[in-house]
C-alpha cells in the first residue's frame, strides 16, 4: 500500500531532478554569453514576483500572486493555495474548500485577509453543524486575490491562531495600479460533464485613480454558477451496524453448519469475520450559484498618510438533493426489521422471528492499519430461508436541502501614518460575518421488502457487485406479494450558523538604526468573536404519514457509469416540488419559539487580547527578527443542560410563556421532543425542558519566536525559525450541550463538553535552504518539526471538570463530574522539496513534494493529516499563447470530521476474535488530479481562456481497517470553463 502511494511522488521528484540537471547545463552555457535585458511578462513574470517576495522575506514563506492565479485553472483561493509546497486541501465535489498545512487538519491553519480574520460559512448542512474553526474558501473566487503569503514560521507581529501556519491573503489597492483607469471584463460559461449542464460565468472589475495619484477606487463584481453531481457507492444506510461490523453466530441464528453445507466452512468459522452491514448507492445533484463583489477605496494625500478601506461580500446558493438506495444485510442476519436502524422490531413469519443466512461466503485475510490480522467477508448472499415471504432488506431515502446558502462578508479600515522619519503608526479595524443556512432539510424514508441481497467487494477503486432478490422493481409502493417499498418516516428541519468577529489592532514601528538593530515593532490587538448554531424543526399535523408524494422519478440510466463496477444502479425519488408539497401539507403552523431545538444549540463568545514586541536586525549576510507575543483567550459558553422530567411545564404555541419558578431561565417555549398534533390536547409535560448554564474560562499564553536569515552568497538563502504557536479548540468541544445526567452512590456524572480545554500550543523548529541558481528559478529544501500540546482526545472520561446541575432523583442542585474530552500530545516532522525553472524555449516547470510524519500520543492517526503531498506543473508561453498543465497529489488521510462531538468515542477499542484493537477511523485513499489552463490572445487586451479541472475524472475512495473494507467510492466528473476576457 505505501509503495503504491509513493510512486506518483517519486515520478514527480525524478522529473524535477531531470529538469534541474538540464537547468544546470543551461546555466553554464548562459555564463559564456553576454547579458541581455529582456522584459518578462505573463506566467514568467508572475513566478518571478512570487520568488522575489519569498527570497527577500525574513520568515519562511510561500507566495501566490494575482498574475499567477490568472494563468492557473483555479476557481477559488483554495485551488490556488494547493499548488504550494506543504499545502493540501479538502475537496468536495471537485472544488477545493478547506486548506491544511504540513500534514495537519484544516482547523490548525489560520487564514486571514488583509491581516485580520474573516468569517466564512459552509453550504452543506453537515458542515454547517460541525462547529469547526476551518475556513471554507468556496465563497472566495481567486479573482479577488492580490497576493497570498503562506507563513510557515511564525513572527510576533502576525495574528495568533495558526498552529501549523498562517495564510495572509491581501486584496488589491487602487493606487498600486499603473493606469489611471483600467479594468477587466470576463464572461463565459461553465460546463459540468457528469450532470451534462452548463451555466453562466461572469466577472468584472474597474480601477480608477485621480490624476494626482492621491485617491483611488477598485470595484469588482462576480457571478459564477455551476452544476454539480456526485455518483457514489457506500456503506451508509439505516439498518443496524450500517457501516462495518463482525459476524456473531450467537445473535445471527440463521448462520448454522447446515446453512453452510458444501462451503467447507462451519458456523464457528464465521465468528468475528468483518462484513459490510449495508450496501448503498448515493445520487446527489446540486447547484453552486456564487455572487458577490469587492471594493477598495484608498486615500494617500502625501507620503506620510495612507488610508484604505476594503469591503467584500459573497453569497452562494447551493440547494442540493441527495438520494440513497441501500441494503441492510446486518439487520437481516440479526432478524431485525426496524427500517430506522433500531433493534426493537423483529422480522416475523406467522409471529415467529426469522433470520437470514449466509450462502456462498468468500473470506479474505487482511492486516489492519495498526498491524492486527483480520478476516473480511468479501462476498456472500444474505438471504432468508426458502419460501419465506418478503422481509425487511433495505431502504430508500431522498432529502432535498432547500434554501442551502453560505455568506461571507468583511469590512476593514487600514491606516498607516508616518509620524516622523523614524516612527510609523498603523491601525487596522475590521468586522466580519459568515452565515451558513439550510432553510429546510426535508425528506422521506422508505423501507424495502424482499428475500435477500448478494454482494461482492472488488478493489477499493471499483464499485462492488450488488443484487437484490425478491424485491420487485425499484419504485415506490408494495406489490401483491408484500415485496417493494412502503414509506416509514418523514423529517423536516432547519439549521443556521452565524460566525462573526470585530477586531482592532494598533501597531508601531520605530527605526533604530543602531548597529545591526534596524526597526523595533510593538502592537496591541483585541478581537471579539461570537459563534451561534441554531436548529429548528416544524410540528407535524398528525402522526400518520398520510398519502405519499405524487409521482416519482427514476435514477438516470448513466448513474454510476464511471465507478467501474456492476451494481444495481436503479432507484427512485420525488421531484423537489413534489417533496416540498408533501412536507408542507404535513406541517402544522406553530411559532418560531416552539420550532426551536435548544438541545442542538451552540452559543459562544470568545475574546482574544494580544500584545507583542519584535526586534528586527540586519548585519549584511545575517538578518532576522526575535519577538514575544502574549495572548489571552477568554471563552464564554452558554451550555445547554436538561432539567428533570416534569420540573417545568412547556408553553403551548401561541400562548404566553409559562414561567418555571424552580428554575428561572428555563426555556419552556421550545418544542424539543413535544408533539402538537391537530385534535390532540397539548401535553405541557412532554419532551424535555432545557436551561443554559454559563461557563467563563480564561487562558494565557506566551508565544516567543525567532527567525534568522543567512545569505552566504547572492544566489543562496538559508533560514532558521523557532517559535511557539497557538491554536484554539473547536467550538463544540467547549460549548455543546450536556446530556444523560445521572447520580448513584458514587456521585453524579454527566456527558458533555469540556470548557476547561486549554488552547493547543506547538513548539516549532524550521530549517530551510534555497538556491536561486538562475532567473525565475529556485531549488528549496525545508526540514521542520512541531511538538503539539493539547491535541483533543474525545471520549467520555471523567477529567475533573465539574458543573452544577440538578439531580433528577431529588430535584436538588449538585456537583456533577463531566465525562468528556481530554488532551494529549502530538508531533509532526517532515521535509519539503520545491523546484522551479524555465526550460528550453517558452517552456517551464514548477514542482514540489512534501512528507509530514505525524504521531499522536495514543497511537491513533491524526485526523486530516496526509503524509505525502505533491505538485508537478508545466507551462508554455509566447506572445499569443499561454498554457499550463498541473498535476496534484494528496496522500491518504483520516477523513473523519475535524470537529467530532466531545463525547465521540475516538479512543474506542474493538474486540474481534478476542483481540482488542483500536476502532478504525475512515481513511480517504490518496488521490491525484489533473487540471489545465489555456489563454489565447486574439489581440492586445482580448483573451480567450479555457480552464478544465479534474481532467482524469478521479475516483475518490474511502476505507476502514484496510483497503479490503471499502467505505465509500464517488466520482464528480469534469468541469470546463470557457471565458472571453477584455482588459482596458
Amino acid at each position: 500500500m505505501m509503495t503504491m502511494e509513493r510512486k506518483p511522488l517519486s515520478a514527480a521528484v525524478a522529473l524535477a531532478m531531470l529538469a534541474f540537471a538540464g537547468a544546470a547545463r543551461a546555466q553554464l552555457a548562459a555564463e559564456a554569453e553576454p547579458m541581455q535585458k529582456v522584459e518578462v511578462t505573463g506566467i514568467r513574470a508572475s513566478l518571478a514576483r512570487s520568488l522575489n517576495v519569498k527570497r527577500n522575506a525574513t520568515a519562511n514563506v510561500e507566495v501566490v500572486t494575482a498574475e499567477d492565479v490568472g494563468k492557473m485553472p483555479d476557481k477559488n483561493l483554495a485551488d490556488s493555495l494547493q499548488r504550494l509546497p506543504g499545502v493540501a486541501v479538502r475537496t468536495d465535489y471537485d472544488e477545493a474548500e478547506k486548506v491544511s498545512m504540513r500534514g495537519t487538519n484544516p482547523d490548525m491553519s489560520l487564514i486571514i485577509f488583509n491581516g485580520h480574520a474573516v468569517s466564512t460559512a459552509d453550504w452543506y448542512i453537515v458542515d454547517q453543524n460541525s462547529s469547526s474553526r476551518s475556513t471554507s474558501l468556496s465563497l472566495v473566487p481567486s479573482s479577488v486575490l492580490n497576493q497570498a503569503i503562506v507563513y510557515k514560521t511564525a513572527q510576533a507581529n502576525i495574528v495568533d491562531g495558526g498552529l501549523a501556519g498562517t495564510i495572509n491573503v491581501t486584496t488589491r489597492k487602487p493606487l498600486a495600479q499603473k493606469e489611471r483607469l483600467s479594468g477587466v471584463v470576463s464572461a463565459g460559461v461553465s460546463y459540468a460533464d457528469l450532470p451534462g449542464k452548463s451555466a453562466p460565468d461572469a466577472n468584472a472589475s474597474v480601477n480608477w485613480k485621480n490624476d494626482a495619484g492621491t485617491l483611488g477606487l477598485i470595484v469588482q463584481g462576480f457571478a459564477e454558477k455551476r452544476h454539480i453531481r456526485r455518483d457514489s457507492v457506500s456503506r451508509l444506510a439505516y439498518g443496524a451496524s450500517s457501516g462495518w461490523d463482525v459476524i456473531n453466530t450467537g445473535t445471527m441464528q440463521g448462520i448454522t453448519d447446515a446453512s453452510l453445507a458444501g462451503t467447507g466452512l462451519t458456523a464457528a468459522d464465521l465468528n468475528g469475520v468483518r462484513m459490510p452491514g449495508s450496501m448503498s448507492a448515493e445520487f446527489v445533484e446540486g447547484v453552486r450559484d456564487r455572487k458577490g463583489g469587492m471594493f477598495s477605496l484608498q486615500y494617500k494625500p502625501n507620503d506620510r498618510l495612507d488610508v484604505t478601506t476594503t469591503g467584500f461580500y459573497s453569497k452562494m446558493k447551493a440547494n442540493n438533493y441527495g438520494r440513497l438506495t441501500s441494503g441492510a444485510m446486518y439487520s437481516m442476519l440479526l432478524g431485525k426489521a426496524d427500517p430506522l436502524g433500531g433493534l426493537a422490531t423483529n422480522t416475523s413469519v406467522n409471529g415467529r422471528q426469522v433470520f437470514a443466512s449466509i450462502r456462498n461466503p468468500v473470506i479474505v485475510d487482511q492486516t489492519t492499519l495498526y498491524g492486527h490480522p483480520l478476516r473480511v467477508l468479501q462476498s456472500a448472499e444474505i438471504v432468508y430461508p426458502d419460501s419465506t415471504p418478503p422481509q425487511y432488506i433495505g431502504n430508500s431515502e431522498a432529502f432535498y436541502r432547500d434554501g442551502a446558502t453560505a455568506e461571507s462578508a468583511f469590512l476593514d479600515l487600514d491606516a498607516s501614518w508616518r509620524a516622523s522619519d523614524d516612527l510609523r503608526l498603523k491601525l487596522l479595524a475590521s468586522t466580519t460575518r459568515g452565515v451558513g443556512k439550510t432553510a429546510r432539510d426535508q425528506g422521506t424514508t422508505w423501507a424495502r421488502y424482499g428475500t435477500g441481497v448478494a454482494y461482492r467487494l472488488g478493489d477499493v477503486d471499483d464499485a462492488p457487485f450488488v443484487q437484490y432478490f425478491g424485491a420487485g422493481e425499484n419504485r415506490p409502493g408494495l406489490n401483491p406479494d408484500g415485496s417493494g417499498y412502503t414509506m416509514v418516516a418523514r423529517t423536516a428541519s432547519s439549521t443556521r450558523t452565524v460566525d462573526r468577529e470585530s477586531s482592532l489592532q494598533l501597531d508601531a514601528e520605530y527605526r533604530l538604526g543602531w548597529r545591526m538593530l534596524t526597526t523595533f515593532e510593538t502592537g496591541l490587538r483585541y478581537a471579539d468573536h461570537r459563534r451561534r448554531n441554531n436548529r429548528t424543526a416544524p410540528a407535524f399535523r398528525a402522526p400518520a404519514l398520510g398519502t405519499a408524494p405524487a409521482g416519482y422519478v427514476s435514477y438516470p440510466s448513466d448513474f454510476g457509469k464511471d465507478l467501474d463496477g456492476k451494481f444495481d444502479n436503479t432507484g427512485f425519488y420525488f421531484t423537489p416540488q413534489a417533496l416540498k408539497d408533501y412536507i408542507n401539507a404535513s406541517i402544522r403552523a406553530t411559532t418560531p419559539e416552539f420550532e426551536r431545538r435548544v438541545v442542538n444549540e451552540i452559543d459562544m463568545r470568545e475574546r482574544q487580547s494580544a500584545f507583542y514586541v519584535m526586534q528586527n536586525f540586519d548585519s549584511g549576510a545575517w538578518s532576522g527578527n526575535v519577538g514575544l507575543r502574549f495572548v489571552r483567550t477568554r471563552v464564554n459558553a452558554d451550555i445547554v443542560a436538561p432539567l428533570p422530567a416534569g420540573a417545568c411545564l412547556k408553553t403551548e404555541p401561541g400562548q404566553p410563556a409559562v414561567p418555571c419558578p424552580a428554575y428561572p431561565g428555563a426555556i419552556t417555549t421550545a418544542g424539543d421532543g413535544s408533539t402538537y398534533y391537530e385534535g390532540v390536547p397539548f401535553d405541557p409535560k412532554a419532551g424535555v425542558v432545557y436551561l443554559k448554564t454559563p461557563s467563563d474560562r480564561s487562558f494565557d499564553n506566551f508565544l516567543p519566536s525567532l527567525n534568522l536569515r543567512y545569505e552566504p552568497r547572492p544566489d543562496m538563502v538559508a533560514r532558521f525559525g523557532a517559535s511557539r504557536t497557538i491554536g484554539r479548540q473547536n467550538y463544540n468541544v467547549l460549548g455543546s450541550g450536556y446530556g444523560t445526567p445521572g447520580c448513584n452512590a458514587s456521585g453524579c456524572t454527566v456527558t458533555g463538553p469540556n470548557p476547561g480545554l486549554k488552547p493547543l500550543t506547538s513548539d516549532n523548529v524550521d530549517l530551510s535552504w534555497s538556491w536561486y541558481f538562475a532567473p525565475r528559478s529556485v531549488l528549496t529544501l525545508d526540514l521542520f518539526h512541531s511538538s503539539i500540546d493539547g491535541y483533543v482526545k474525545t471520549g467520555t472520561v471523567t477529567q475533573g471538570e465539574t458543573v452544577q446541575l440538578v439531580d433528577p432523583r431529588d430535584n436538588t442542585v449538585k456537583t456533577f463530574f463531566v465525562n468528556t474530552s481530554s488532551q494529549q500530545g502530538a508531533r509532526i516532522k517532515g521535509i519539503e522539496v520545491a523546484f522551479e525553472r524555465p526550460l528550453w524555449g517558452s517552456f517551464g516547470i514548477t514542482s514540489n513534494v512534501s512528507r509530514a510524519k505525524t504521531k499522536v500520543d495514543d497511537g491513533r492517526p491524526m485526523v486530516g493529516a496526509s503524509e505525502w503531498a505533491g505538485n508537478l506543473g508545466g507551462y508554455f508561453e509566447n506572445e499569443r499563447l499561454s498554457a499550463r498543465l498541473v498535476w496534484n497529489y494528496r496522500g491518504k488521510y483520516v477523513s473523519s470530521t475535524t470537529a467530532p462531538a466531545p463525547t465521540a468515542n475516538s479512543q474506542g477499542q474493538s474486540v474481534i476474535n478476542g483481540v482488542a484493537m483500536p476502532t478504525a477511523p475512515t481513511i480517504a485513499k490518496g488521490v491525484a488530479t489533473l487540471a489545465a489552463s489555456v489563454n489565447y490572445t486574439i489581440r492586445p487586451g482580448l483573451v480567450v481562456a479555457v480552464d478544465a479541472t479534474n481532467l482524469t475524472n478521479t475516483k475518490r475512495a474511502q476505507y476502514r481497517y484496510s483497503e479490503a473494507e471499502q467505505q465509500k467510492l464517488d466520482v464528480s466528473g469534469r468541469q470546463v470553463y470557457v471565458n472571453v476576457k477584455y482588459r482596458f
